[in-house]
């Protein structure tokens, strides 16, 4: 097993799978610390900065995500009245549809996800999107496309999602490849592997 891909050094870097593929489970159980270090390597203490710094590569890189679209969300969350910074960051990033067809079981993981939604193969109310960022609102119906049903890509990833459970914010019909966006996602519904108050931290120093 290769322990020296880019997303496996990722992976190894932070000390988690943050792409949600097996693979990278077993990596970390035979190699968990990071590359270029021995077993026995100490770490120095991390400044708060780096922390920060960590937490933010973390959270872009676990939902696939550039540095500028990454500030840019962060932006608007920050500049809301009415909501809580880290838990806006966070229920926009799961109302991105690469996130939401993840969520669903219609992709292992979130970086299929992405692939499917910008080759087009899934529809929202009807209409083709082909952005992974597009943002659903509650009532957005999200089938796979007529012309994709068939493609061999599906039958592995329903098979492997036959006891799989999506949160509750959306209805999934399996057997369709369609769901409904019933509710906004709450914050405690995404990611918790990560810090966000170090991803704030970080930005609001910036």
């Amino acid at each position: 097993m290769r322990y020296t891909g880019p997303k496996a050094k990722v992976c190894r870097s932070f000390g988690t799978n943050i792409y949600g593929s097996d693979k990278y489970d077993k990596i970390l159980q035979r190699k968990p610390q990071g590359p270029g270090k021995g077993p026995r390597t100490r770490l120095g203490r991390k400044s708060e900065y780096a922390k920060q710094l960590s937490e933010k590569q973390k959270m872009r890189h676990m939902y696939g995500m550039s540095e500028k679209q990454f500030r840019r969300i962060y932006d608007e969350s920050a500049a809301s009245k009415t909501q809580i910074t880290g838990d806006l960051i966070k229920q926009l990033l799961e109302r991105r549809i690469d996130n939401v067809l993840y969520r669903a079981g219609f992709a292992l993981t979130r970086i299929q996800a992405r692939q499917f939604a910008a080759h087009g193969l899934f529809s929202v109310n009807g209409r083709r999107i082909t952005v992974p960022s597009y943002r659903v609102r509650v009532g957005d119906v999200i089938s796979v496309r007529e012309r994709s049903k068939k493609s061999p890509v599906f039958g592995p990833i329903l098979t492997a999602h036959e006891k799989y459970m999506p949160p509750s914010w959306l209805t999934v019909n399996s057997g369709d490849m369609s769901l409904e966006v019933v509710a906004i996602p709450e914050a405690e519904s995404a990611e918790q592997a990560i810090d966000i108050r170090q991803v704030i931290e970080f930005y609001s120093r910036n």
